[in-house]
């Protein structure tokens, strides 16, 4: 018997979670019945209590999950499909309830049998090295796993196949002579990425109140601008991190979305909870060294992203209301922090400015999303005959903001505060330039799907915001 007929004698048995997938489907089913209903959350814990098999069993009988979706190790993947197309039989044996395993198993259609939690057994460790000897023999499988909730299982498999990060390859080499699969290990960039650093520039909004009331070298508002906009950019980024778990398999059926450190799998679900945490205490730690009324804007702003997180971001209007609020919240932030008073001409401006910003998201949304008409895009309140009114509604916000700034520009406010009043009047123009651009180039499938990334990333978008900034100070001078 040669090589390959004694190979394709023994099973191999895979791991799925880690392993096969580059997820954890009981933090996934966990999201996702939370985004279904937040109120089980109250229910987690006396279904945890009962053991890890009933809080699994729980979830799956509340949930769906889309096989397709998954974030596959396609190297294993692969290896395993050629080996089940030579006559090896492949089983799927796994901690995951039954209902997902063989949902994933019918969809790749390589597993001859499925073993996973059932009932009150949570099929992991010992119970799973127990029904493997029990069907196979000690020494009668090959196992593929990823953790060390798999050692028990390599003890008595024959040959013991680990999908781990290099780092961690001499570690499992001393198992069984382990071979190894590596899997991606995170990198900075990766870190970058689900924190989305580049969403900080949004909160530099915090020092607006400061600029326009020309206090730009009082080193006491510098300084307090500076602990708002490090509270305000570790909180955003924590809901970042809260809004990717909600959305990872909307995320994975978008064309860039899916390459989000979580819906790609190249962050796990609990390393981002845990990061959640660092960022919540750094950025509440932060508001602390601030006036009161700063603590009140960070959780109000806390509460209305979670709120867009779960329920918001589905409802027609409601959405881009909500994101042009948020815009508007980071100036009131800037102001409570620096006890300066924030004008009428000021919050009418930013609610117009970017409700125009908002429905260009979400028009650049209809433009790329391949629906039928009638139908609504997965996880937001529109359709593809929504494109027109969506349109006509953010230019004519865009419109509003440069004839809010106008009106302002021949307000008494403006000739008490700028010597030469006249350098100011530029910055409406500009304003119309910036979002007129943003909108002819989103209706020639040029805009990235975040208007301020784009504007973060072009040089004619920056170079004309720069020149606004020096007719700002010149006309304050």
């Amino acid at each position: 018997m040669d090589v390959r007929s004694d190979r394709n004698a023994i099973p191999l048995a895979v791991d799925l979670d880690g392993t096969l997938i580059a997820t954890d489907l009981l933090w996934e089913g966990l999201f996702i019945l939370l985004k279904k209903n937040p109120l089980y959350v109250f229910l987690v814990p006396f279904w945890l209590a009962g053991g890890p098999a009933r809080l699994k069993q729980a979830i799956a009988q509340r949930i769906d999950i889309d096989p397709a979706s998954l974030p596959y190790r396609e190297a294993l993947l692969q290896r395993l499909r050629t080996e089940h197309g030579e006559g090896r039989k492949i089983v799927l044996a796994t901690g995951t309830p039954r209902k997902f395993a063989e949902a994933i198993a019918a969809h790749l259609g390589i597993f001859d049998r499925v073993l996973a939690t059932d009932g009150p057994h949570n099929m992991t460790s010992g119970r799973k090295r127990a029904s493997l000897v029990a069907a196979y023999g000690d020494g009668g499988f090959d196992y593929a796993g990823n953790s060390r909730h798999d050692l028990k299982v390599f003890d008595a498999a024959r040959t013991a196949i680990v999908v781990a990060p290099d780092r961690h390859a001499a570690r499992w080499q001393a198992v069984h002579s382990a071979e190894i699969m590596p899997a991606p290990k995170p990198t900075f960039r990766t870190i970058v990425k689900m924190l989305r650093v580049h969403q900080w520039l949004k909160n530099s909004l915090i020092a607006v109140p400061m600029v326009l009331s020309h206090e730009y070298f009082n080193a006491d508002m510098i300084w307090e601008c500076l602990l708002a906009f490090v509270s305000f950019s570790a909180v955003a980024s924590a809901i970042y991190i809260l809004n990717d778990f909600f959305d990872l398999a909307l995320d994975r059926k978008h064309p860039t979305k899916r390459n989000r450190p979580f819906a790609s799998g190249a962050l796990s679900i609990p390393f981002g909870l845990g990061s959640m945490m660092v960022l919540l205490a750094t950025g509440v730690a932060a508001g602390l060294l601030l006036p009161i009324e700063f603590l009140g804007v960070l959780g109000g702003y806390m509460v209305i992203t979670t709120g867009y997180s779960l329920s918001f971001k589905r409802m027609l209007l409601i959405d881009v209301l909500t994101l042009a609020g948020l815009y508007t919240i980071r100036v009131l932030a800037g102001a409570a922090a620096t006890g300066v008073d924030v004008s009428f001409w000021l919050l009418a401006f930013s609610v117009f400015f970017f409700l125009s910003l908002a429905l260009v998201k979400r028009f650049v949304e209809l433009r790329t999303t391949a629906i039928p008409a009638g139908e609504r895009i997965a996880g937001r309140g529109y359709r593809t005959e929504d494109q027109e009114i969506v349109a006509q509604a953010g230019m004519a916000s865009a419109f509003s903001s440069a004839l809010v700034l106008a009106l302002y520009m021949d307000s008494a406010a403006v000739r008490e505060l700028y010597p030469h009043p006249w350098l100011v009047w530029p910055l409406a123009p500009i304003v119309l330039y910036l979002t007129m651009r943003v909108w002819i180039l989103a209706r020639r499938d040029q805009m990235h799907d975040d208007p301020v990334v784009f504007i973060i990333r072009d040089w004619r978008s920056q170079s004309v915001v720069l020149i606004g900034a020096v007719f700002l100070v010149v006309g304050g001078w």
